[in-house]
């Protein structure tokens, strides 16, 4: 074979031992291995980096909702009763029933026996006492009236809380009498007097009474006092119903001081039944200066009743006249009076006050010939036979309905 055959088959088993992907070291001389081109720029760091996951928002914890409490209702019962007129056969009986039964001094329970039940069930009960009460002066009646203190005792017994002595016979024994009176009731802190003072201080420092939890306040004006007055260096103080900037100075400090304002005026015509403008522009005063209650007195007989608009949007309440608790008179009108009766509603949560269930319950000044045996007849108990027998004359049937005529159907509560 010649050289140049042989160097062409060396040459050709070479190309295919390459062409067969059969490794072969490099050699020394062979240049490094480069990193292959990028044809993109490197990411940046930030891009790079993996985003953290999303994370919840904070969390606020809310204070837990407390829903307010539910607001307590409190409630007392009101019964009030008008003129307690001591004539001397009362306590002339007073006095033989009590010696009768082996007591001495005076023996009161039988005129207040068949309403006396009326008086403990009531939660606050005030009664106008007309006269003067005292041991320290004889007994007297009219014009000028003085009763015993066993008079007092026996209505407190029988439940009365508070007593008005706003009246015009306050003076009727002078001075004296008047300083006795208020003795005598002061020696009975359980109760409270209202409308006539030993002193300007005393006169400044307006009654208050809590009952299951509402406060009332007291304040009683009288109209005249029959022509009697004060000496002028008296210490004493009444406030006649024509002071009406001490009235009403009076009213609005109550107002601020009490959930319930009480005034009791004495005045109106004497045994007539017709409310007068005076009246009534008095009362309308009483209420725009914050008064809840008006307990009226003085004509012995019964007046109509109505609730009156407050300032605030709620409703005071007016008696113009509860008419006679009892006496000793003879005119028919005079025999017929009522017993106030109603319900003071306080929201705990808000403090308004309501007045409800108003009753008007009617009696009788019941007595026989000679004004023998007077006593107090709730009407709804009260008969034909007593009718019959009653000593007034000219006292009937057609003389109750004309009395009773006066007060609104919705009061009327016979029972």
């Amino acid at each position: 074979m010649n050289l140049k055959r042989l160097a062409a088959l060396i040459f050709t088993a070479a190309l295919l031992t390459s062409c067969t992907g059969v490794p072969h070291e490099p050699s020394e001389t062979a240049p490094p291995a480069t990193e292959p081109i990028l044809t993109e720029p490197p990411a940046t760091t930030t891009e790079m980096t993996t985003p953290p996951p999303p994370t919840e928002p904070p969390t606020t914890t809310e204070p837990p909702v407390t829903e307010p409490p539910e607001p307590e209702f409190y409630t007392v019962s009101l019964l009030c009763a008008g003129d307690n007129l001591i004539h001397s056969s009362i306590y002339n009986q007073a006095a033989r029933r009590a010696k009768s039964n082996g007591m001495e001094g005076y023996d009161f329970s039988y005129p207040y026996e068949k309403i006396e039940r009326y008086v403990k069930s009531a939660d606050l009960a005030i009664l106008n006492q007309e006269t003067i009460v005292t041991d320290r002066l004889e007994p007297s009646d009219y014009p000028r009236f003085c009763s015993p203190e066993d008079l007092g005792e026996h209505m407190i017994d029988i439940g009365f809380d508070v007593f008005s002595i706003s009246n015009n016979h306050v003076l009727d024994r002078g001075e004296e009498g008047l300083v006795d009176t208020l003795d005598f009731w002061d020696s009975h802190p359980e109760v409270l007097r209202y409308g006539a003072y030993r002193n300007d201080e005393d006169r400044e420092n307006i009654r208050i009474k809590t009952v299951n939890n509402i406060t009332f306040a007291f304040l009683g004006y009288m109209e005249h006092t029959n022509g009697l007055s004060l000496p002028k260096d008296s210490e004493l103080r009444v406030t006649y119903l024509k002071e009406l900037d001490k009235i009403e100075s009076d009213i609005r400090r109550a107002d601020d001081l009490a959930d319930v304002v009480i005034v009791s005026p004495h005045y109106g015509v004497e045994v007539s039944n017709d409310v007068t403008d005076s009246q009534r522009d008095l009362t309308r005063k009483f209420v725009e200066w914050g008064a809840d209650i008006i307990i009226g007195t003085q004509p012995h007989t019964v007046q109509t009743m109505e609730y009156i608009d407050k300032p605030d949007g709620s409703r005071a309440f007016v008696f113009y006249c509860l008419g006679n608790f009892i006496s000793s008179m003879d005119n028919p009108k005079a025999m017929v009076g009522m017993m106030g009766s109603l319900d003071v509603t306080k929201n705990s949560g808000t403090g308004e006050i309501a007045i409800e269930n108003v009753k008007a319950i009617p009696i009788i000044d019941q007595y026989g010939a000679r004004y023998h045996q007077v006593h107090i007849v709730p009407y709804a108990e009260y008969t034909p036979e007593d009718l019959a027998a009653h000593g007034c004359s000219g006292f009937d049937q057609a003389a109750i309905d004309k009395v009773l005529s006066n007060i609104p159907d919705e009061f009327l509560a016979i029972e």
